[in-house]
């Protein structure tokens, strides 16, 4: 390495390697070996970056839902800001179409893995209790919000479309929530 090339994150490749093969091939076309390839290390080496396979999928699971922390903009009223991260969510669902399908396969993987689940509960916590907020509390209206986009996330051309209907129908004319 020269003086002008910056250091390779090792830890960080494995996690965008895994990210894109799961992309790619589906959760269960995860294979450590290739991951460890496309981030350009031998594979008796990953366990170096992370201790088990559970680890780097916690790691995925960081890094895609990272960008999702701050789909739910500052507004004026609660039906402002459900309008918007609807919005930003449908934006994000088609210009960033793998990272819903890396959700989604993860999302799979969590009904018959209940380590995966675990890291999902997680890192959803923080999703319903936005919502909560936005919905006076309201579970069912959370639990409505992210069924449906879940349901939404794999065909991007209808989510907005969706998501928008869903945040009219909860909304409604109210002027605040």
């Amino acid at each position: 390495m020269n003086a002008t090339q910056a250091p390779i994150d090792r830890r960080a490749a494995l996690v965008e390697a895994a990210f894109e093969s799961i992309a790619r091939h589906g959760f269960e076309g995860l294979r450590l070996r290739e991951v460890a390839g496309a981030a350009g290390i031998d594979h008796s080496t990953i366990h170096h970056h992370f201790a088990t396979k559970q680890d780097l999928i916690e790691a995925v699971v960081n890094r895609a839902t990272a960008p999702l922390y701050r789909t739910i903009p500052p507004g004026s009223s609660a039906g402002e800001r459900l309008r918007g991260h609807v919005r930003i969510l449908a934006e994000m669902m088609e210009t960033e179409p793998d990272l819903f399908v890396v959700l989604a396969e993860i999302d799979l993987r969590a009904r018959r893995d209940a380590q995966v689940r675990a890291i999902i509960d997680r890192v959803e916590q923080g999703w319903r209790f936005g919502l909560g907020q936005l919905l006076d509390g309201d579970t069912g209206l959370v639990e409505l919000v992210i069924a449906v986009v879940k349901g939404v996330r794999l065909d991007p051309p209808a989510a907005r479309a969706v998501l928008e209907r869903t945040a009219d129908l909860i909304v409604g004319d109210e002027v605040e929530r």
